[in-house]
């Protein structure tokens, strides 16, 4: 019977080549017994998957014990242990989703491409982009030797477009929410544009009523946002709490209980598309829609990157405001400008 791969050398370096189509390929050696080895070793995997099987398992176990019995069940208790507590609460809610039931008891060591494309058939863009989180991880801790689904592979993200929610739509919202804590709470997204989490975790602390400001960090990013208290903003803070928390109710509850209760509001209004990150969308679109400068909307915001602040202002029109209106309306006039060079 005709060998399917045979061995040979060049330049001191031993090479397999397979008979059938005359692929080539370095051993990377140039000791002959380890040639020999790595030849029959060859021969028996290509012959049998079953045995190819065992001997990665039998090499994998003299690293790590536990290497051969680990499943992907593992790999997902482990995800919900990395990132700040909001992303951990996450990553334990989508691993509870239906569509990985198939995948927790596999090996990893056993796991094949048609096990995760099985899972990718949901067609969820929330399941791919924790599938390759998973995936990305198992790589990461060493768990899995070798990429299961190459990078090509993996489809691309396309996330639903989010829009900002309007004025007129804020306005049925307000009218038809009747527990005076929860419309104020939206009152207050609608005039800073902060994220639902922020917004309930504001404290008294958090206002400076001699600076008329209000600062606080992003509990996403850390970074700090600022921004001068408006007369709007003014009267909502004088019917909320002069000490403590701002939203006491609100700020116990789980941010997707609160996503909840808005998404049933809007449900019974029959408002499609908005979500409570729709008012931080309506805020930086209002922003560029007037010309307010743009470094001014991104320390407002809490972003440091102008790519991000854009993503949230894709869709704003603008109208550009004529110069002398502007300057007029900053106070300035020509004479007070330095002269041109």
């Amino acid at each position: 019977m005709k060998q399917r791969f045979y061995l040979y050398r060049r330049a001191q370096t031993y090479y397999l080549q397979a008979s059938r189509t005359g692929k080539q390929q370095s051993l990377e050696t140039k000791n002959r017994h380890e040639a020999q080895r790595l030849l029959e070793i060859k021969r028996q995997t290509s012959a049998d998957q079953a045995f190819n099987q065992l001997i990665l398992k039998t090499c994998l176990a003299t690293q790590d014990p536990l290497l051969s019995r680990r499943t992907w069940q593992h790999v997902m208790d482990q995800i919900r242990t990395h990132g700040k507590e909001s992303s951990k609460c996450r990553c334990a809610r989508a691993m509870k989703s239906k569509a990985f039931d198939g995948l927790r008891s596999i090996r990893l060591i056993e796991t094949t491409a048609e096990d995760l494309l099985s899972v990718l058939q949901t067609g969820k863009v929330s399941v791919a982009h924790y599938l390759k989180r998973l995936h990305n991880l198992a790589l990461g801790l060493g768990w899995l030797a070798f990429p299961v689904l190459a990078p090509k592979l993996w489809p691309k993200l396309r996330f639903k477009p989010k829009r900002a929610i309007t004025f007129e739509e804020h306005q049925r919202i307000l009218g038809a929410e009747k527990n005076l804590e929860r419309n104020l709470f939206y009152q207050l997204l609608w005039e800073v544009g902060a994220s639902q989490s922020d917004a309930a975790m504001l404290t008294a602390e958090n206002v400076d009523r001699e600076a008329n400001t209000l600062t606080y960090s992003r509990m996403k990013t850390g970074e700090p946002a600022r921004l001068t208290i408006s007369p709007g903003l003014a009267a909502i803070l004088c019917r909320l709490p002069k000490s403590g928390s701002l939203f006491p109710k609100i700020r116990v509850g789980q941010a997707n209980l609160r996503a909840s209760e808005f998404y049933y509001l809007c449900k019974r209004l029959k408002i499609e598309g908005v979500t409570l990150h729709s008012y931080r969308y309506a805020w930086a679109e209002r922003a560029k829609r007037c010309g307010y400068p743009e470094r001014f909307a991104q320390e407002a915001l809490g972003h440091n990157s102008k790519a991000v602040h854009r993503a949230y202002a894709r869709r704003a029109r603008v109208v550009v405001p004529a110069l002398d209106d502007y300057e007029r309306q900053m106070k300035l006039r020509p004479a007070a400008l330095p002269a041109a060079a």
